[in-house]
């Protein structure tokens, strides 16, 4: 049996915050970014590039992907917004991105949306990192389908620049 190494052991404790482990106070801009880089800086592909920045939080309110703050704060709702932007971003277009969170919130409500996102992505990337495939599902809705598929991307991509691309 191959022994993990440090990646795959970091890899397999990455976890994404859950809707009810996001912060119950509104943040001031500066406090999102902190926040989202605690989580997903180590995650990200390039490290060069910045995950977030308050620019970025900025232009995604005017692009109408991430609702305005209320008083300049942000909530759960704009931080689940940006937690599943800065990941997906990595992989697909802020255009792709907006459609795919409008499609999902159609049919579900937004926590649990955010819940399965995150479960099926941590899944995703360690399996991706232990060479495992993703759990088999006799019959998936076209949504459960199409999230898995969102998901597996960002995991493939993280894992071949991460072992391949990245290297020092």
């Amino acid at each position: 049996m191959q022994k993990p190494n440090i990646e795959q052991e970091n890899f397999s404790k990455f976890h994404i915050p859950r809707w009810n482990e996001l912060p119950e106070i509104d943040l001031y801009l500066d406090q999102v970014v902190t926040y989202l880089e605690k989580y997903l800086d180590q995650y990200s592909a390039n490290k060069e590039d910045k995950i977030i920045t308050k620019t970025m939080i900025n232009n995604y309110v005017k692009q109408g992907i991430l609702p305005a703050p209320q008083k300049k704060k942000y909530g759960k709702t704009h931080i689940a917004y940006l937690m599943v932007l800065c990941i997906l971003k990595q992989v697909y277009s802020i255009n792709d991105i907006g459609k795919l969170i409008s499609l999902t919130i159609q049919y579900f409500e937004l926590s649990k949306a955010y819940n399965r996102f995150c479960a099926n992505l941590e899944i995703s990337i360690k399996n991706v990192f232990t060479r495992k495939e993703f759990p088999h599902v006799e019959k998936m809705t076209e949504e459960q389908y199409l999230l898995k598929n969102v998901v597996q991307a960002v995991a493939d991509k993280l894992y071949v620049e991460k072992k391949f691309l990245n290297k020092e």
